[in-house]
């Protein structure tokens, strides 16, 4: 017999609610609308609101003075499940495979987001109440850099105000250790494309004559790092804020990193700025990745021709106190100074968000300590994780609220990617989460 709660997971997971896909918008509205029935079921009062993309869900329970307000977070839309011919088992039917849910969104971020419904529905169905006054707020655009959030959480204040925020979309270390992430890096996006001539040519008749956008597409890409793999863009580092040694000394108390990371991803070796650990890196160092490159001929066999453009997608990871503007203004300025000669510079600028910190030590950050402990056990490992959510710095400068990230997804679930899996004892372990969580809070 499944547990309390699994069945609505895999009803849930079965809405291919893909945000970024157009032919996907009635999906991702049924899903919202079926979520705004679940937590109408279990006594929350709760509406859809419109905003110019998905509808955002807002519940609450009755809330009463004098009680800390928990405003709980999640997201209902996922990312693309392409390449489907990579998945094990159909994208959008959840399989269950020694003890994992495998399907689009189990661990980003339905399997998380219901583990706290569950919570909420068990303490309701035994109390008729919660030990907290609960904003409960569920989106279908952080996929796509929850464009439309931040405008609503600001016409939205008072509906909204809370004392904390609490999310579950962010990682565990390891299989039972409870993992508490008090910062997250800030990103910011951007589209390079060098332009050549006003039609592909003859790479024979023409090639030598004029320049080559691909040829100058790489070589531009090449500027970004030196050999060992530093962001050669100027400036770059000058705003960083250090690694405090306390967080040295945790992370290196958490095993090691480079053995671990090594496994994980079938690299031959590892690679990155000297000077740091791979967690260190990873969590408190800046970045500046290649996503995508490309241009000319693609196709089966040889096409000797000169593309007319190429392009690259780049993306900054970003730490305190970077500001993701100011970067992409310094790779702008980077880029168009180290142009080959004989084509023309492009720039797209894309979604931004900002890095997030707290301190793990506050009041709050104690609590949710307890929390982690209650269900886990005496080991809690505090980090910062690599990722971006940007809504986190939103609600810290609309709310002025902290965010507790108390993540359940294991370093191997492979979201974004195919196979994506859960497993369900961490469904299970995040439901006494949320009820040790919000306890703690009261």
């Amino acid at each position: 017999m499944n547990p309390p709660g699994l069945d609505d997971l895999l009803t849930c997971l079965r809405f291919p609610s893909v945000s970024t896909d157009s032919t996907r918008n009635a999906d991702v509205r049924a899903c919202a609308e079926w979520l705004l029935a679940k937590v109408q079921g279990m006594g929350l009062s709760g509406a859809l609101h419109e905003t110019p993309g998905h509808p955002v869900l807002v519940a609450k329970n009755k809330h009463v003075a004098g009680r800390r307000t928990v405003l709980i977070y999640g997201h209902y839309d996922v990312q693309p499940a392409e390449p489907l011919n990579e998945w094990k088992s159909p994208a959008f039917e959840p399989t269950i495979r020694d003890g994992r849910i495998y399907c689009r969104g189990a661990t980003d971020n339905k399997g998380q987001l219901m583990a706290h419904v569950q919570g909420l529905a068990e303490t309701l169905a035994k109390h008729a109440d919660l030990p907290v006054n609960l904003v409960l707020l569920l989106e279908g655009e952080e996929e796509i850099g929850s464009p439309n959030l931040k405008p609503f959480l600001e016409q939205h204040r008072d509906l909204l105000k809370c004392d904390v925020v609490a999310i579950s979309d962010t990682g565990m270390v390891a299989p039972g250790v409870g993992t508490f992430t008090y910062g997250l890096r800030g990103i910011a996006c951007m589209e390079a494309k060098v332009h050549g001539p006003a039609i592909d040519l003859h790479s024979g008749i023409f090639g030598g004559a004029i320049a080559n956008p691909v040829t100058a597409v790489a070589r531009l890409t090449a500027t970004l790092h030196d050999a060992e793999g530093r962001v050669a863009i100027e400036g770059f580092y000058d705003s960083v804020r250090p690694i405090a040694e306390w967080e040295r000394e945790a992370w290196a108390a958490l095993g090691d990193g480079d053995a671990e990371m090594l496994e994980l991803t079938g690299s031959p070796a590892l690679f990155g700025e000297p000077g740091y650990t791979e967690r260190e890196r990873r969590w408190a160092r800046p970045t500046a990745e290649v996503n995508g490159i490309g241009g000319g001929y693609q196709g089966e066999g040889s096409k000797t021709v000169i593309g007319r453009e190429a392009f690259v997608k780049l993306s900054f990871r970003l730490v305190p106190d970077q500001n993701p503007d100011n970067v992409l203004k310094s790779a702008e300025a980077h880029l168009r100074s180290h142009l080959p000669k004989g084509v023309r510079l492009e720039i797209k600028p894309g979604h931004t968000g900002m890095p997030y910190l707290m301190d793990p030590h506050s009041t709050l950050g104690t609590a949710a300590q307890r929390a982690l402990k209650k269900v886990f056990g005496d080991k809690v490992a505090l980090i910062r994780e690599g990722g971006s959510i940007p809504i986190v710095q939103a609600f810290k400068d609309v709310l002025g609220v902290d965010t507790l990230l108390l993540g359940l997804a294991l370093p191997d679930c492979q979201a974004h990617a195919p196979n994506e899996n859960f497993p369900i004892a961490n469904f299970e372990a995040g439901v006494r989460l949320n009820q040790a969580l919000l306890a703690e809070l009261a």
